[in-house]
């Protein structure tokens, strides 16, 4: 039989294949682009579980650290102070018993020859309250963090860890 057919318009049938050998290649080509992305991808998430075994395996060594020095306790005296009452007829007190967190044994001593001028910062703080400003846990959350501000201030350069509430009344 023939090896070789004219189309009617006078073009071999083997141009006609080239023709669609060329309109092949494209899709040969997104098939290759599709594959370098998906590797680069498997590359990369290969590398982001490299990375998260490695901050596992720095985390374990971070554990073996040595614990911390255990916090040290100071009481203050208890204060009571009478609550502002704007306009008010009942005259309301507050009665406070504090401890301060200390980082170490060697700052409680530095801060006894200072506990007047923290008692003093205190009153004086706490006798501008009104009853309103102790409602609810977030008072008492920023009476704490006002009176552990108040204190770092007055030990300054020292810093104290946390003022704790022991008790706190108000009648």
């Amino acid at each position: 039989m023939a090896a070789k057919a004219k189309a009617a318009d006078g073009t071999d049938e083997d141009a006609e294949v080239a023709e669609g050998a060329e309109q092949a290649a494209p899709k040969r080509r997104f098939s290759l682009k599709m594959s370098g992305m998906v590797a680069g991808g498997l590359a990369l998430l290969g590398g982001l579980g490299y990375g998260g075994y490695a901050m596992i395996g720095h985390a374990h060594h971070a554990e073996a650290a040595p614990a911390p020095k255990p916090a040290v306790f100071v009481d203050m005296p208890e204060v009571l102070v009478n609550l502002s009452n704007a306009g008010s007829d009942r005259t309301q007190y507050l009665k406070v018993k504090v401890v301060l967190e200390l980082p170490d044994e060697k700052l409680s001593e530095e801060i006894k020859p200072l506990m007047p001028r923290i008692t003093d910062t205190f009153q004086t703080y706490l006798r501008e309250l009104r009853p309103t400003d102790l409602d609810g846990s977030a008072g008492l959350y920023r009476l704490k963090e006002e009176l552990t501000r108040r204190v770092n201030i007055a030990i300054a350069p020292n810093k104290v860890n946390a003022v704790l509430f022991k008790e706190i009344i108000v009648q």
